[in-house]
Order: C-alpha cells, then structure tokens, then sequence
C-alpha cells in the first residue's frame, strides 16, 4: 500500500516536521495525539514484521532438521502481518506516504490542486469509512457466533477482524484530522506539501542536490 520506510526517510523528519509548522489550537492537539500514537503503531509494526520472519524461518527449521510437524505458524505469521499492514495505514497516512498518482498536478492551476486534493481526500475518507464499517460488523459476528479459522489449528477469526477494524478506524480519524487541517488552515498543514518518503523520492532528492553542487561548483570557477 505504500513505499517503503528506509534510512534516508527517517534522516529526513526533521526537514518533514519544518515544513508541517502547525498553529496551536485543537488541531494541533488532536494532530499531536494521533502522531504520538502513529510513531508507537508503525515501531509495533516494525517488530511484527520481523517476528513474523523468525516465526517462518522457525517453522522451516524445525521441519527440516527436526521433522516435527507444526500448523500454527502460517497464520501466526498472517495475522502478524494483517497488524502491521492495517494498523499501521493511519502512521503511513500522515506522511502521505501511501501510493498517489501525481498525473493531474502540473495540468491544473495550484487552486485546482489544493480542491482536487481535499476532494481526494474526502473520497478516500468514505471508502475507508465504510471498509472500517464492515470489519466492525464482521468482528461482531465473529465474536458472537465464535467463528474460527478452517485450518487444523483453528485460531479465533476475531483477531484478525479486530486488527482490520482498528486499523480502518484509525486511518479514517487521520483522513478526518487532515481534511479538517486543510480546511482550517491550507494544504500545507494538511501535509500535502511534506516531502515523499521511500526509496524513490530519496534518490531524486539526493540526485537534485548533486546536480545543485555541481551547479555551484562551476559557478565558482
């Protein structure tokens, strides 16, 4: 759903924060909040991820060296990454780090920008809206009629529903908070103009910097 997070993305937060100025106000309270939270989900995530990886790589092991039989681990490792990936989406969201297809930008006017971009948004707000809707209602049925998984194992399938469900939940309170931002106060607070994380936009922003060194380097001869 979104680019990956690398070391360059983090190194570049506190450019992000400087351009996220906020007034004080609720907002700026709420947006605190929400981020505090975001930061500890996406390192939660993190750690999912990797036991998800020691969880697979334990199930091979003991399979092959020790030939001893194991039907947990594929949905262990499943609802591991469900957590990550859902609950997570909200922390990805408010660095606009979800996948955007940026086609319309320089056709339209910067006005027009600024309302496709809430448009975007409050697009985007219904349809997660209603995806957390429907985890509500699956969770509720999972847990009432006990509902469990086909495999051998047969784990509750009300802890994968409850992870979608706050995960969508989450992400709509985020889509909310920035809409109202954009609103409020422009675009900008809503975060539309942060710099894009991942691997990609790093390595144009690196290559734009070179090619203003070397720019400078020959101005100076």
């Amino acid at each position: 759903m979104s680019h990956a997070f690398d070391a360059a993305s983090a190194a570049a937060e506190p450019e992000r924060a400087a351009a996220r100025a906020r007034l004080p106000g609720p907002l700026a309270a709420i947006e605190a909040a929400m981020g505090g939270l975001n930061r500890l989900i996406l390192l939660m995530g993190g750690l999912a991820l990797v036991a998800a990886c020691l969880v697979l790589s334990y199930s091979v092991v003991v399979r092959y060296f020790l030939k001893i039989p194991t039907e947990w681990q594929d949905e262990t490792a499943v609802f591991l990454i469900v957590g990550a990936t859902f609950l997570s989406a909200a922390g990805v969201q408010a660095r606009r780090g979800h996948v955007a297809i940026e086609a319309l930008t320089g056709l339209l006017t910067p006005r027009a920008n600024r309302a496709r971009l809430i448009v975007a948004d409050v697009v985007s707000l219904g349809f997660v809206g209603f995806f957390a809707w429907k985890s509500w209602t699956l969770l509720h049925e999972a847990w009432v009629d006990g509902q469990i998984s086909q495999s051998t194992w047969g784990p509750p399938l009300w802890i994968p529903y409850s992870l979608m469900a706050l995960g969508m939940t989450l992400l709509s309170l985020q889509f909310l908070l920035q809409i109202a931002e954009a609103v409020a106060r422009g675009p900008q607070a809503a975060g539309f103009a942060d710099p894009k994380i991942g691997l990609g936009p790093d390595l144009e922003r690196a290559k734009k910097q070179d090619g203003k060194k070397q720019d400078g380097k020959e101005s100076a001869r």
